[in-house]
């Protein structure tokens, strides 16, 4: 293996960094290799990465034998992974997909994710993954490992009480996450200004009693006002309930004037948990059944 400082090095002699992409390299060997086996990653699996840059977990997972289909949207980033692994791309090991992961097809078949990504589009690539989670014609996706923000991985877990939020509460209708090994500035290049974390998610493909997507959008909307109380932030309806099935605004008005006594829509939405959620989203959806 060349390692983690020779492949960043050979990319930074032809791309000078770029603040936009959020270009933090990972240059500890020991660090990239606890990344595969918080992924458990074997030669049997199909891992997805996003955003590889100069490739230094590439590398590492192409050496477990997994098959691994990276997305790159740089294109001096993507034509040095071309030079630096063209033996495992003529033998398919690796698939290059040069675009950006949040608009690209992905594979159907992708069993896991191992990235380390750039930290402006975790919230969208989480979202994302859920997607590709409930889609019937993708594959399991059933265990992500990601390298974000220590900051977005405590909103993502709700790790302190002030983390509850839209984030977290969202991401645990359909997984379970876990903080990792918490990783210092001192071991990127360039460094960032910020500690950074892994984070596990494992698919729990729990059946509630509701429309997920129903009990989504409505942690949603509560969320953004979160100061308020139900009462305020659910009476207007969530700007895209028609793309849940069965739903739309005379139907949602309908369900909000069934629950005006209700004293859930007393509390604020940092005082409810996924449950209440769910229990909320079960009462509107029974309340304008025949509607």
């Amino acid at each position: 293996m060349r390692g983690a400082r020779w492949l960043v090095d050979s990319l930074r002699a032809k791309l000078p960094f770029d603040k936009s992409l959020g270009q933090h390299f990972l240059v500890n060997d020991a660090l990239i290799q606890r990344a595969v086996e918080l992924g458990d990653v074997g030669e049997e699996d199909h891992v997805l990465e996003v955003g590889p840059g100069p490739g230094v977990l590439t590398e590492v997972l192409l050496q477990v034998g997994c098959r691994v289909t990276a997305i790159e949207v740089d294109p001096v980033a993507a034509e040095h992974l071309r030079g630096a692994f063209a033996p495992e791309l003529t033998a398919g090991q690796l698939t290059l997909i040069e675009g950006d992961a949040l608009t690209v097809a992905w594979p159907a078949d992708v069993d896991k994710m191992v990235a380390n990504i750039p930290y402006q589009i975790s919230s969208p690539l989480i979202e994302l993954l859920t997607r590709y989670l409930r889609n019937p014609r993708t594959s399991n996706l059933d265990h992500v490992v990601l390298l974000v923000q220590e900051e977005f991985a405590e909103r993502l877990v709700m790790e302190y009480e002030s983390d509850v939020g839209s984030l977290g509460m969202t991401v645990a209708l359909d997984w379970d996450c876990e903080l990792e090994d918490k990783i210092g500035p001192h071991h990127f290049s360039p460094n960032p200004k910020v500690n950074s974390r892994y984070v596990t998610l494992d698919a729990h493909h729990e059946e509630w009693a509701c429309d997920a997507r129903l009990a989504r959008q409505m942690i949603h909307l509560a969320f953004a006002e979160r100061r308020k109380k139900l009462r305020t932030t659910l009476k207007r309806s969530p700007r895209r309930i028609n793309r849940v099935s069965g739903w739309h605004n005379a139907r949602w008005k309908a369900a909000y004037a069934h629950h005006v006594d209700d004293e859930r829509m007393e509390a604020r939405p940092e005082e409810m948990e996924l449950e209440d959620w769910i229990s909320l989203a079960v009462s509107f959806t029974e309340a304008t059944a025949e509607s």
